[in-house]
């Protein structure tokens, strides 16, 4: 059995943290369904910006549009992830929506204002017309009322930039209290999430710092306590009022599992990942090479193993976890607006550009 199936199969959905539209156009999002048991796809403007910029794919249809740079992005990322979400629909079906899901990023520029949040949420749904669409939110202290706002409309969100159990147990009951008032507008409670918490950057950000013997361990152990919070909500009494009452459980992703540190193993957060119930969307060169080379080794502890232990040490170095959690999730929300504008330069330089021969 192949290690990608492996890890499907205890229970762990694998998501392509890539699209382009080469990967579209040649079968190569396919050939991950087929060979490395891909059920889902995560996006944001990171993604889309090297995937227009470093391939002639969207060349022309960029050069013959004349639309805003905006709106012209929104129409070309609708189209890949519509394709996309036609590849995975049957697992959507076969899984009763669990699984087989795209995600589509709305502008960051609107982070702050969860009205207009609402309102792109609700154009993108509607212009998708696809039920396996997440819209990605980020779970910033404003967006948590865009994110409830739009749990109560109906739209399946993807809580983004999450980044530690703290962040994630606000962004779950934001989902709560959403579900709570579609139950009292007697509303059906069954709307999609899942949320998202971002996990080598934490390594990244303490290069330099860490405690002896627990280098590349500080993402591990934040994953581990935003775990073992998960497995509790699941388990309380406040969660199970709503499931009762055909509530669905927000499931837990793992974002940012490419290793940063060349020294350490290409697969580290994969193999250590390894949970039930949850989600680990994976840059396209990690599935490659854990696919390749990967290795699994035991399931995380639903108690959160040795987390406070590791974190303990880590506050003991000056690491302030909770501090560090709100630099990181600000410098992510800073690194997106930053991506979105270069990326709509990136469209109106070729925009305006003598087209060249589609390929790359």
């Amino acid at each position: 059995m192949k290690v990608t199936e492996e890890l499907h199969k205890l229970g762990q959905s694998l998501w392509l943290d890539n699209i382009t539209r080469g990967l579209l156009d040649g079968g190569g999002l396919e050939r991950y369904i087929e060979d490395f048991s891909i059920t889902g796809l995560t996006s944001n403007p990171s993604i889309f910006d090297h995937a227009i910029r470093d391939t002639s794919f969207y060349d022309e249809a960029i050069h013959e549009s004349g639309e805003p740079a905006e709106k012209l992005f929104f129409e070309l990322a609708v189209q890949d992830l519509g394709r996309a979400a036609d590849l995975f629909l049957p697992t959507y079906c076969e899984t009763g929506g669990k699984d087989g899901w795209v995600s589509l990023e709305v502008s960051p520029l609107l982070a702050d204002d969860p009205e207009q949040t609402l309102v792109a949420a609700r154009e993108l749904t509607d212009t998708a017309q696809r039920k396996n669409l997440f819209i990605k939110i980020p779970g910033t202290p404003r967006g948590l009322t865009a994110i409830e706002n739009a749990i109560f409309d109906g739209i399946p969100v993807n809580v983004t930039l999450l980044f530690s159990a703290e962040q994630y147990l606000q962004a779950a009951h934001a989902y709560m209290r959403g579900i709570e008032r579609r139950l009292e507008a007697r509303l059906d409670p069954a709307v999609h999430s899942v949320a998202s918490i971002f996990i080598s950057r934490w390594d990244k950000a303490v290069v330099g710092r860490e405690p002896e013997g627990l280098k590349n361990k500080l993402g591990l152990a934040v994953a581990s306590q935003a775990y073992r919070a998960y497995r509790e909500l699941l388990d309380s009494q406040e969660w199970w009022e709503l499931a009762v009452k055909g509530a669905l459980p927000q499931r837990l992703l793992w974002a940012s599992t490419g290793t940063k540190d060349p020294k350490a193993p290409d697969t580290l957060y994969i193999s250590g990942l390894a949970a039930p119930d949850t989600v680990n969307t994976i840059p396209e060169v990690t599935l490659r090479a854990f696919a390749d080379h990967g290795k699994l080794t035991g399931l995380m502890a639903a108690n959160g193993g040795d987390c406070e232990v590791v974190l303990a040490r880590f506050a003991q170095a000056g690491v302030n976890a909770s501090e560090l959690a709100k630099q990181l999730q600000l410098e992510g929300a800073e690194g997106f607006v930053q991506a979105w504008k270069d990326l709509l330069v990136c469209i109106e330089k070729k925009a305006h550009a003598v087209p060249a021969r589609a390929g790359a």
